[in-house]
């Protein structure tokens, strides 16, 4: 029986590794809507050869240039946010969600509405509204299922498990381009610098996320809401290989490890194929070649990111919101050179006790509207914390 998918994303990343597991077996997949920003020629391809119902993208002044790449092949176009939401209601079986940014929320709701499974690769989803995703996929008896490398690992640790039994989840971090680099040094680093990854092949944004750990402290924020744990049963151990993934701590002393080569296509495969297991076209881990691993606590003073991730879970709410929206255009300085990289830590720290001491500010409902209006009003504040700097 084939089964019906849609990309969201399909462009970045995340997308081209699940158009790639697609791709290896076509005749197990129907693609219903494939969806992506500028890299029109990249999203047409795809979709001429995954023969997409429907093509999408974000930008609806790029309509006009799908419309021409697609001409005569009856593939549908459109553009836009209300495209975007309206293919999310396209009847679908599974649908990948790996929009960057907060764009992605509104797409996956209004997915999970239908009661179709969502393959979870925006991690913003959970870190801005977490409960308000998790209970709209309860009310519609839809399925989550992470794609983070990070959480499909304790998602697999705990099939069969209760989570009752848990006593903490432990997740890794590669420790990114500058984990090795003096202190001293970190304040002078470049875009480019902090650009290359020495584990994994991703996007520049996420590079630099974990260069400084925000990506970490994200995955940190998305493990409470997606597990139901608390924040203190969640650890970060920097781990240089990053073949662990995750660990999970039981109550009797246990450790489960999932253990897999640096290679995204082992979480989407596990998504898009659950419950089965698959072959993969991925590499097969030699342990005795491989010969150690190691891991070591994270250092704070290296890795500020950490600290306002437990801040973040510890005020909840609307908290979630302030600190992505504020990263987000912490990081939009960096890289336009306005500020150094050393410089987003304290940006977004500051930015976050000035919104979450308002009163009753981050304690309002958890709806789209107020995700957006805080998202909206943590960058105002970082761009003010900038224009102070001169």
């Amino acid at each position: 029986m084939t089964r019906r998918v849609s990309i969201f994303g399909a462009t970045g990343s995340i997308g081209q590794n699940t158009i790639d597991l697609i791709a290896r077996d076509p005749g197990r997949f129907d693609v219903v809507a494939l969806t992506g920003g500028q890299n029109i020629a990249r999203l047409a391809e795809d979709a001429k050869r995954l023969k997409a119902e429907l093509a999408v993208t974000a930008d609806p002044a790029r309509l006009d240039d799908l419309r021409a790449a697609l001409a005569g092949t009856g593939i549908e176009v459109a553009a836009g946010q209300a495209a975007l939401i309206e293919a999310a209601t396209r009847p679908a079986d599974w649908i990948m969600s790996a929009i960057v940014g907060v764009a992605g929320l509104a797409p996956g709701l209004k997915a999970l509405e239908q009661g179709t499974t969502l393959a979870l690769a925006n991690k913003e989803s959970l870190v801005t509204a977490g409960p308000l995703l998790m209970a709209t996929a309860a009310r519609h008896g839809a399925r989550i299922l992470p794609v983070d490398s990070e959480h499909s690992a304790i998602f697999q640790a705990l099939v069969g498990e209760d989570i009752a039994a848990v006593e903490r989840i432990v997740i890794t971090a590669s420790g990114g381009a500058f984990r090795d680099w003096p202190l001293e040094k970190l304040a002078q680093a470049s875009v480019a610098e902090a650009s290359s990854h020495p584990n994994w092949d991703m996007g520049q944004r996420i590079t630099i996320d974990s260069a400084s750990m925000f990506n970490k402290a994200l995955e940190v924020i998305e493990t409470k809401e997606f597990f139901g744990v608390s924040p203190g049963q969640i650890e970060v151990l920097v781990h240089p290989e990053s073949l662990v993934h995750a660990l999970v701590g039981f109550r009797d002393g246990a450790l489960m490890a999932h253990v897999g080569p640096s290679d995204m296509r082992h979480a989407i495969g596990y998504a898009l194929n659950w419950p089965d297991r698959v072959d993969l076209p991925v590499e097969r881990l030699d342990l005795a070649r491989i010969g150690q691993l190691n891991f070591r606590s994270p250092d704070p003073a290296r890795y500020p990111a950490l600290d306002l991730a437990q801040q973040v879970m510890r005020q909840g709410g609307l908290a979630g919101a302030v600190f992505n929206g504020a990263k987000e255009r912490a990081l939009d300085a960096f890289i336009a050179g306005h500020i150094g990289f050393t410089d987003m830590a304290g940006i977004v720290a500051r930015v976050l006790d000035k919104l979450t001491s308002q009163s009753g500010l981050v304690n309002d409902q958890i709806t789209l509207d107020n995700v957006a209006r805080l998202d909206h009003l943590a960058r105002k504040g970082v761009d003010a914390e900038i224009a102070m700097r001169g």
